[in-house]
């Protein structure tokens, strides 16, 4: 099975360059989403924890790490997770583009400011339909902050890398 890559030195070049066959680029596609992700769960659980609380004790990840949580009630805690998601989307968007442009697809579909806008309004579009799916989980089914994180993520990561491939970067 031929999975675009004939040789290493073939696999490095695709690695490191911007021509790569489908495969590696969505390899590259999925390390620099990781990227992204981390410095989105960064700032996230960050605001969430010190900002702007959106934990409750009983949450994986703060009880998992150990932190002690401000006590908040599921009306504000769903408010607030919109808010801390909002404000890591800043971020990690940001990010998400400067890995895509230098690494993974080939810039120049459109001027770079265009590509830019298109850039984060396909972001925001997946990111409000997963922050809803998140907010619809603390709410309506009462699950955790970090379970509904991990819905709104996935939901995004699909949108995403479509219109990105296809619809703003030259593939």
């Amino acid at each position: 099975m031929n999975l675009g890559v004939n040789d290493w030195s073939d696999l490095w070049r695709q690695l490191s360059g911007h021509e790569a066959g489908p495969f590696v680029q969505f390899i590259k596609y999925a390390v620099g989403g990781g990227v992204a992700t981390l410095s989105d769960m960064l700032v996230f659980y960050t605001l969430s924890w010190k900002v702007f609380p959106a934990l409750t004790s009983a949450d994986p990840v703060a009880r998992r790490l150990g932190w002690t949580v401000r006590p908040v009630d599921d009306t504000t805690r769903s408010r607030r997770f919109i808010l801390n998601s909002a404000l890591a989307f800043l971020i990690s968007n940001f990010t998400a583009y400067l890995i895509n442009i230098w690494w993974v697809f080939q810039p120049g579909r459109y001027a770079w400011y265009v590509e830019l806008g298109l850039f984060y309004a396909v972001s925001l579009v997946a990111i409000a339909l997963g922050t809803a799916l998140g907010w619809a989980m603390i709410r309506g089914l009462r699950l955790s902050t970090s379970a509904s994180y991990l819905g709104k993520m996935l939901s995004a990561l699909l949108i995403n890398f479509v219109c990105r491939k296809f619809v703003i970067f030259k593939g």
